[in-house]
């Protein structure tokens, strides 16, 4: 019995090992926390070219990519994550108040923080996507969600969908450390291709 490496079936098999593959690189190097833009702005970049037929070498891409996002992936990362966190943490303060007025504070804290870490996928699909300016990238990820409500919505619902899942299912956890953030990233470049196709060609 032969088995034909050009065959769908094996091509297939192939594709879904280097997803895993770039599951687990992808949280290994997520691991520092530091580091998570630019893991992020990496495994956008290999997954929107990965998406545009441009199949490539999607590991050793990914790699590559760390390293010429590393700078300006960090910078945008901590433009946008760092207040992101100060408003969750304003936003938790608050509604310890238990009144009214801090509800509503808090609430507004909260859809702050929301919309910068959306921002925040946007503008590590900026950085794996264009060369351009630190400050440049973040005001452009700031404004494409706003630009792009619906497209906006269905990228947040990769990962929200991902971790409530993984917290109603806790053998979810297993997909999320073997492929659930390489597929998820693919199943975004999508949609960054179609927004970025209407504001940024």
């Amino acid at each position: 019995m032969q088995i034909d490496p050009n065959s769908r079936n094996m091509q297939g098999i192939t594709s879904f090992l280097t997803f895993v593959a770039l599951n687990v690189l992808y949280l290994l190097c997520c691991l520092p926390v530091v580091t998570i833009g630019v893991a992020t702005s990496a495994l956008y970049e290999v997954t929107i070219r990965y998406s545009d037929d441009e199949r490539g070498r999607p590991l050793k891409d990914y790699l590559l990519a760390l390293r010429a996002n590393a700078g300006r992936a960090t910078l945008v990362y901590l433009a946008l994550v760092v207040p992101a966190a100060m408003l969750l943490f304003s936003g938790v303060f608050w509604f310890s108040s238990s009144s009214p007025v801090g509800a509503g504070a808090g609430l507004l804290a909260f859809l702050a923080a929301a919309y910068l870490l959306t921002a925040f996928l946007y503008g590590m699909a900026l950085v794996a996507q264009f060369e351009a300016g630190t400050w440049r990238t973040v005001r452009n990820a700031l404004l494409l969600p706003a630009a792009e409500p619906v497209r906006t919505l269905g990228i947040v619902l990769v990962p929200v969908t991902l971790g409530a899942v993984a917290i109603v299912f806790p053998v979810f956890v297993v997909v999320l450390v073997t492929v659930a953030f390489s597929v998820g990233a693919y199943a975004s470049a999508f949609l960054f291709r179609s927004v970025f196709t209407r504001h940024m060609g």
